[in-house]
C-alpha cells in the first residue's frame, strides 16, 4: 500500500526519532534532529507533523494500532473465548509497543495520565475499538459502546504495568483479573442499560 505523501514523510521522521528518544524525550529538540537526519527540510516537516512532536507521538502510537490489526487479521483465533480473544488482542498492542518500550513510558506520560485525560480516553478507545474488531466484534447497538468503553478503562491500567513487569506469567494474569473486572461490571451493568434502551427505541420508532 503506498502511502499518502505526509504519511510517508511521518514515518521516515519517526524512525529517525524513535532511537533518540530513550535519551532525550519526546522532545521539540529531539524531533529536529531526528528532522535533519531524516534529511527533511522544513516544508516536508509542515506536512509529516503540522502539530510537531504531538504528531509524531500520535503516530507513534497509531503505528503500534496498524501492526496489531495486521496481526489479528492473520491470528487463529476461532478455538479461544471472547476474554481469551480479547486478552490476546491487548497482548498484540503490548507486543507491537515492546521494541520501543523506553519510549512508549515517555510517551504514556503525554497519553495515559490525568493530566492529560482528553488524550488519554481518545487513544485508550482507539486501542479498544482495534482489539474489538479486530477479534471480529461486528456489534453495532449498546453491545458495542460498552464492550470499548470497558475495555479502554482498563487500558491505561494495563499499560502502566507493562512499563515495569517484566514477568510474562505475572502480566498475563494481569490483565486476564482486569479484563474479568470489566466484562463482569459491564454484564451486570447490561441488565440495567439494555431494557432501558429498548424501551427508548420502542418509543423513538412510534
Amino acid at each position: 500500500m503506498t502511502l499518502p505523501p505526509s504519511s510517508a514523510l511521518r514515518a521516515r521522521w519517526l524512525d529517525a526519532l524513535l532511537p533518540l528518544v530513550p535519551f532525550d524525550g519526546w522532545t521539540e529538540a529531539a524531533a529536529q534532529d531526528a528532522a535533519e537526519t531524516a534529511g527533511l527540510d522544513a516544508g516536508e516537516r509542515a506536512l509529516a507533523a503540522p502539530n510537531g512532536v504531538a504528531d509524531l507521538v500520535e503516530a507513534f502510537f497509531d503505528a503500534a494500532e496498524a501492526d496489531v490489526r495486521a496481526h489479528l487479521d492473520v491470528a487463529t483465533l476461532e478455538t479461544l473465548g471472547v476474554r481469551e480473544k480479547v486478552a490476546f488482542g491487548v497482548r498484540a498492542w503490548l507486543d507491537a509497543l515492546a521494541p520501543n518500550r523506553e519510549a512508549a513510558r515517555k510517551a504514556g506520560a503525554r497519553g495515559f495520565l490525568p493530566w492529560v485525560a482528553g488524550d488519554a480516553v481518545q487513544r485508550a478507545w482507539s486501542v479498544a475499538d482495534t482489539i474489538w474488531t479486530g477479534i471480529g466484534d461486528t456489534s453495532e447497538d449498546y453491545n458495542k459502546y460498552s464492550k470499548r468503553g470497558l475495555l479502554a478503562g482498563v487500558i491505561p491500567l494495563i499499560f502502566l504495568r507493562w512499563l515495569d513487569e517484566d514477568d510474562e506469567a505475572a502480566l498475563d494474569a494481569y490483565i486476564a483479573d482486569r479484563l474479568t473486572g470489566a466484562m463482569t461490571l459491564g454484564q451486570n451493568a447490561g441488565k440495567f442499560a439494555a431494557p432501558l434502551l429498548d424501551a427508548m427505541e420502542r418509543l423513538r420508532s412510534r
